[in-house]
């Protein structure tokens, strides 16, 4: 068993939020993923550009964007970040069928971004639901996880390549 432990439990068991102000600040970069997984009409009619609604993946990205921006606020005991970049791509892919979400969050700061790339990668794939829902329920979210993070103490991480 390793010395790992939970960094927002305390020595009593309480949850708090982490203490990085002794942490030297470096630049930190998460890239997050999200599959949304519909038939294959409603690929075709979101990537028309043709739903009642508007735009979807010009949607979805500005939503994801956001909600990058106020993870904090949404994740209790993550740190309000002044994020430098998020971006948010989003590709179609014919085998799901269905579209793959892709967030990067970046900073120079004190702690890591990955809860923001995750939060983005969500929210733009629940908007692409919202916005596609009138022709298609029973699209399926799924696959959101971290892919890469860098910077800080522990360095460079990447999920293993039988795990994507």
């Amino acid at each position: 068993m390793s010395d790992a432990k939970l960094t927002h439990i305390d020595d009593t068991g309480a949850a708090n939020m982490v203490d990085v102000s002794a942490k030297a600040p470096t630049v930190r970069i998460a890239v997050a993923s999200a599959h949304v997984r519909m038939k294959r009409e409603t690929l075709d009619l979101i990537l028309s550009g043709n739903t009642k609604k508007g735009d979807v993946l010009a949607t979805a990205r500005i939503a994801g964007i956001m909600a990058a921006k106020r993870t904090h606020e949404l994740i209790p005991l993550c740190h309000p970040l002044a994020l430098s970049k998020v971006a948010v791509d989003i590709e179609a892919d014919e085998a799901l069928p269905g579209l793959v979400i892709t967030a990067t969050a970046k900073l120079t700061g004190q702690t890591g971004v990955e809860m923001e790339a995750l939060t983005a990668a969500s929210i733009a794939s629940l908007t692409i639901y919202d916005m596609a829902k009138a022709v298609d329920k029973g699209m399926v979210i799924s696959d959101v996880r971290l892919l890469e993070k860098q910077g800080g103490k522990s360095g460079h991480w990447q999920a293993d390549s039988n795990n994507k």
